[in-house]
C-alpha cells in the first residue's frame, strides 16, 4: 500500500465510528470472525481497545491484520483502522492508483 493510499484511507476513517472494541479478553477467536465479517462487508473498519485490554494497540493492530489478511492503516492511541480490499462485486473503496 503507497503513502497516498494510506492517506485517502485515513481520510475516510476519520468520520467513521469504531464498531468493535477490545477489552480484557483481548483477542478472541469470535472477536476474530466478527472482525473478519466486517471486514468482507465494509472495507474499512475502525476498533476501539479500552483501558482494561493488557495488550498495546500496536501488537493488536498486527496480529488482528494477520489474522485476517488485511493491512493495519493507521493505529493512534486505543484506536485502530483496519482494510482489506473487497472482492470484485464487493470492492467499495475505489483507491488511488500506484504510480
Amino acid at each position: 500500500m503507497t503513502t497516498k493510499q494510506r492517506a485517502y484511507l485515513k481520510g475516510l476513517a476519520m468520520t467513521m465510528e469504531p464498531i468493535f472494541q477490545i477489552g480484557k479478553n483481548s483477542m478472541t477467536p469470535e472477536l476474530t470472525k466478527a472482525i473478519e465479517e466486517a471486514l468482507t462487508a465494509r472495507e474499512l473498519i475502525k476498533i476501539s481497545v479500552l483501558k482494561n485490554c493488557a495488550d498495546a494497540p500496536r501488537e493488536l493492530a498486527n496480529m488482528i491484520a494477520e489474522r485476517t489478511h488485511s493491512d493495519v492503516v493507521q493505529v493512534i492511541g486505543k484506536k485502530i483502522v483496519l482494510y482489506r480490499e473487497g472482492k470484485d462485486k464487493n470492492r467499495k473503496i475505489e483507491l488511488p492508483r500506484q504510480n
